[in-house]
């Protein structure tokens, strides 16, 4: 590639660069190897240019952090309160988790930025007028945000913690944990993990919706 080639490149990859561009591209990064591995290099290499470059697009590494965080709270389903708040939270908790599992390095960041973009306010306006639009309080709409959002993070920490990602995966650990076992100790344990762990089509994750049932039931109650 000859010169005059080289530069025509890196003034074209200059000009159709953008935030937007930047911040998707930092998210696949971090998708694919966790946020510890993101770098302004490593990103300026996945969208064409240096790394100082960047620096036209986001002011520092925080601020890409909070465009990046911005673009996962665009992708989670705003709650609607047409179907009834009860409906609304119950999807919106559903399509949260499934965002987290894509992006599980911004588990821990969703609520850490004190310069929140717009689908993260837009996100959390929605939530909050649909629980008022629904009959709750006040009082009652911060209760339930809190309780909430505690359970679904939680939930999505927990399961990115865990030592398996699939049920063959989880039968041949409690298959292997209970190996050490002896006769009658933890019977327990031993009761969970043979007739309920390692029965086919057993998946954690299916604990979630009972769990947020729950909640919803509970607050069903509290609001009437």
């Amino acid at each position: 590639m000859s010169t005059v080639t080289r530069r025509t490149v890196r003034q074209a990859s200059r000009e159709t660069l953008t935030r937007q561009r930047v911040l998707h591209a930092a998210v696949e990064l971090a998708d694919a190897g966790g946020l510890e591995t993101l770098s302004m290099r490593k990103l300026g290499e996945a969208v064409g240019v240096e790394a100082m470059s960047l620096y036209n697009h986001v002011a520092n590494k925080e601020d890409l952090i909070d465009g990046m965080v911005d673009l996962v709270f665009g992708e989670v389903e705003l709650p609607t309160p047409g179907h009834g708040w009860r409906q609304a939270m119950r999807q919106r908790a559903i399509s949260m988790r499934l965002v987290l599992s894509r992006h599980r390095w911004a588990i821990g960041l969703m609520e850490s930025r004190s310069t929140p973009g717009p689908a993260t306010l837009r996100h959390h306006d929605a939530v909050l007028g649909c629980l008022r639009e629904g009959g709750f309080s006040l009082a009652l709409t911060a209760h339930a945000v809190s309780v909430l959002d505690s359970y679904i993070y939680g939930f999505a920490l927990q399961e990115k913690a865990l030592p398996f990602d699939s049920p063959q995966e989880t039968a041949e650990l409690a298959d292997s944990i209970m190996s050490g076992f002896g006769d009658g100790e933890y019977p327990h344990l031993t009761e969970m993990a043979t007739r309920h762990v390692m029965r086919p089509g057993y998946a954690f994750g299916d604990e979630f919706e009972f769990g947020l049932d729950l909640i919803l039931d509970g607050l069903r109650k509290a609001s009437s």
